[in-house]
């Protein structure tokens, strides 16, 4: 009889953990050859996506398979076992570095055009934006999300508290500011589709005039659709209204928004906090900026590339006009004090998932100038999420810094499948070409929705499946049954959207037994207050949010209590029966690779990848029906343990054990735990000999890994790496590799 083999496939993707991939794949392939699993990669990183995006562009060696709509197609299989690691989610100079080092390459990809100038330059913007934004994850999300920390990871958690947490100061200042009308959340409508249908977007202008924006999109029945819109006078207006209220408070500004998911809204908002702020700037130099194509939505870093355009004088002049806007402003959040880069600099600097959390841990403050931490006022335009922000900063002021020691484990069950909430990211985001109205109709002619707007003012538009949201109420009651803790639906009655989810959620529940359980729908506020709570008792809660909520979330409690959202674990049951496991999250990357770069140190801690590959290798056993597969799951999950219990994890500082150094002491771990089991006694027999040769050399291996650091590392490009300079780097003991290589 032929066992089944399993594929479990291991995307290839950017930054730090795909530097982490040399090292950690490799043997985890070689440990697993002739388990009856294969794992093999897909390349889905940015460099990858725009390769496969050009193929005319380039010659047949250097062309690639479309990797990304390959795996789109097999989330629709019961066989799909798929290990995604965190990917860049590019902005426009992002992709603009991407493309240039690829270039630079050989590679002729065109120029992103940031200034269409005629229908050629604007399909290509078409093309390039399959990888702007979070390209990849509403492809291969086609379930949704059960993400939480492995109960050993929360154990060592509690008993190792990381020290990252920083003291509340009495009086401290900081808070949450947020638009009071005209947002997103004030302008909400939404409204379920009872039948299949088409609906086209349409700008109608004060006479009359109707301006086709988006045709013919397909609904199905029983799907959530949302429009909204924000007033951009309005935006402007409270951004001002804060410049004046952190100088006088003498608190940093800085903004939080998400310019990398909401990767059409986002970075225009932040463009509109840029000219307010460099107000004086923009007033004398806004003609010269149009005239060198500045793009606000990219920031002051935008305006400082340009006019390197400008003859040597000007540009000087402009660069002294924006240190003089310093003088008359409030201290801004600084990214990179040593490097005078600040909030405002880049809008995919600062993301509110990653940035918030990092806010509370810090005791409510940010870096200054002075490489200080300082109070701030954290601007969050769009109260849709700001109040639960706002919420958990009064709660630290109140109650002062939590504990990671004693809190209790907040873990997300997040809708997220089939694009759902995908907010301000897509085709169906819009500004408002002039005064107007901008309406959703069905292909009776029946208007649907509609927002009153202004020039310049933003309209977005979310859909929601049927399919999804019942799903997310499966996942959600069979996630409390398994925990006991209670599932707290974070709904808002008061938003369109949250109302029609909330009408299906309680029609959803009926379908389950969900006797002996606490199941409730609050207010987000509420919910955090009650989250907040209970963590600090000891307590674990099951948060039961949105997308974007669950974005935010899953940063945020991570951060706190672990320390990094990397070792949190995210399990996604695809809805067609496969598996979708993805490994922590890759918002400090950039750093990790720069330390990398300058001393050859990398402090990229592969512990997401560690827990994702057990329940990946537990779906294999499904997936084949062999059960020797489940040996190997269960002892990973050992050598995890042992991982923790021995602190493994990466330092943060050069010369001391890193990446390298842990996914070594992973596998020698799994190779003693393999060779100590007694269910096969090939299995055991196999890996007796690699484990005693990783336990005999284990000084040596050390001393091999640790000589690689402490000075600069090429590996032959950034987003486009020298695979050979790379594998090198990443694999630098010969003794190891030699042990590796014999199996």
């Amino acid at each position: 009889m032929t066992t089944k083999t399993a594929t479990i496939i291991w995307s290839e993707i950017d930054e730090a953990p795909a530097l982490a991939t040399y090292s950690l794949l490799p043997m985890v392939q070689k440990f697993l050859k002739g388990s009856g699993v294969n794992v093999e990669t897909r390349d889905i990183s940015l460099s990858g996506r725009i390769i496969a995006n050009f193929p005319e562009s380039l010659t047949k060696e250097q062309q690639i398979p479309d990797f990304l709509a390959q795996l789109g197609e097999l989330t629709q299989s019961p066989d799909a076992n798929i290990i995604k690691l965190p990917n860049v989610s590019a902005s426009i100079p992002q992709l603009q570095d991407a493309i240039k080092e690829l270039q630079e390459k050989g590679y002729k990809i065109p120029d992103y055009p940031e200034e269409p100038k005629n229908d050629a330059d604007k399909a290509l913007q078409v093309r390039f934006a399959k990888c702007l934004g979070s390209a990849v994850n509403p492809v291969l999300r086609e379930g949704n999300s059960d993400r939480r920390a492995a109960a050993s990871v929360k154990k060592f958690a509690q008993k190792n508290p990381h020290k990252m947490m920083q003291p509340w100061p009495e009086n401290s200042k900081t808070r949450v500011a947020h638009m009071t009308d005209n947002d997103f959340y004030a302008s909400e409508t939404s409204v379920t589709v009872p039948a299949a249908t088409k609906v086209t977007y349409e700008f109608v202008g004060k006479d009359g005039s109707v301006k086709v924006l988006k045709k013919d999109m397909p609904l199905q029945a029983g799907e959530v659709l949302d429009s909204s819109s924000i007033r951009i006078a309005a935006l402007r207006k409270f951004f001002a209204e804060q410049i004046e209220v952190a100088k006088k408070d003498g608190v940093l500004l800085s903004l939080h928004l998400k310019a990398t998911m909401m990767k059409i809204s986002d970075p225009y908002m932040f463009g509109q906090c840029v000219t307010v702020f460099y107000k004086d700037v923009f007033d004398k130099y806004g003609d010269v900026f149009k005239e060198i194509g500045v793009n606000i939505s990219n920031g002051l870093g935008d305006v400082y590339a340009k006019i390197k355009r400008l003859p040597e004088a000007k540009r000087a002049e402009i660069e002294a006009a924006i240190m003089d806007v310093y003088k008359t402003r409030p201290a801004l959040a600084m990214v990179d004090s040593r490097k005078g880069i600040t909030n405002l600099h880049t809008p995919n600097d600062v993301i509110i998932d990653a940035s918030m959390p990092v806010v509370v841990r810090d005791g409510g403050r940010m870096w200054n100038l002075e490489d200080k931490l300082q109070d701030t006022i954290a601007m969050i335009p769009d109260r849709c999420y700001a109040t639960i922000y706002k919420t958990i900063i009064e709660d630290c002021q109140k109650h002062g810094q939590f504990n990671p020691a004693t809190m209790g484990h907040t873990s997300n069950v997040g809708l997220m499948a089939q694009k759902a909430e995908e907010y301000g990211s897509h085709d169906k985001t819009f500004f408002a070409p002039a005064d107007g109205k901008i309406r959703v109709v069905d292909a009776s002619g029946k208007v649907l929705l509609e927002q009153t707007v202004e020039e310049g003012d933003v309209f977005r538009s979310c859909q929601t499946k049927d399919e999804p949201i019942r799903d997310w109420v499966k996942l959600a009651v069979s996630r409390a049954k398994a925990s006991g803790a209670p599932a707290i639906f974070w709904l808002d009655d008061r938003r369109g959207h949250d109302a029609q989810i909330i009408q299906k959620v309680n029609t959803y529940l009926k379908d389950h037994d969900t006797s002996g359980l606490d199941i409730r729908i609050m207010r987000p506020d509420d919910a955090m207050k009650l989250a907040c709570e209970r963590a600090r008792a000891g307590k674990d809660t099951i948060t039961c949010t949105g997308n974007a909520l669950r974005d935010y979330l899953t940063d945020l409690f991570p951060i706190i209590e672990l320390g990094t959202s990397a070792r949190m674990l995210s399990i996604v049951p695809l809805l067609k029966g496969g598996g979708l496991f993805e490994t922590g999250a890759g918002g400090s990357a950039p750093k990790h690779v720069e330390q990398f770069l300058k001393e050859g140190h990398l402090r990229w801690d592969s512990l997401g990848e560690y827990c994702a590959l057990v329940p990946s290798l537990e779906l294999a056993v499904k997936q084949t029906g062999n059960e020797k597969v489940q040996l190997f799951a269960d002892t990973l999950d050992e050598a995890v343990t042992k991982y923790l219990e021995n602190a493994k994890a990466p330092s943060r500082k050069v010369n001391e054990i890193d990446n390298r150094g842990s996914n070594f002491y992973l596998i020698m771990y799994w190779a003693q735990a393999l060779a100590a089991q007694t269910k096969d006694a090939e299995i055991a027999k196999r890996f007796a000999k690699v484990a005693a040769d990783m336990a005999a050399n284990e000084a040596k291996i050390n001393q091999e890994l640790l000589a690689a650091q402490g000075k600069p590392v090429d590996i032959g490009g950034y987003y486009r790496p020298d695979p050979v300079k790379t594998a090198k780097a990443m694999c630098p003991s010969a003794t190891l590799n030699a042990i590796i290589e014999a199996m």
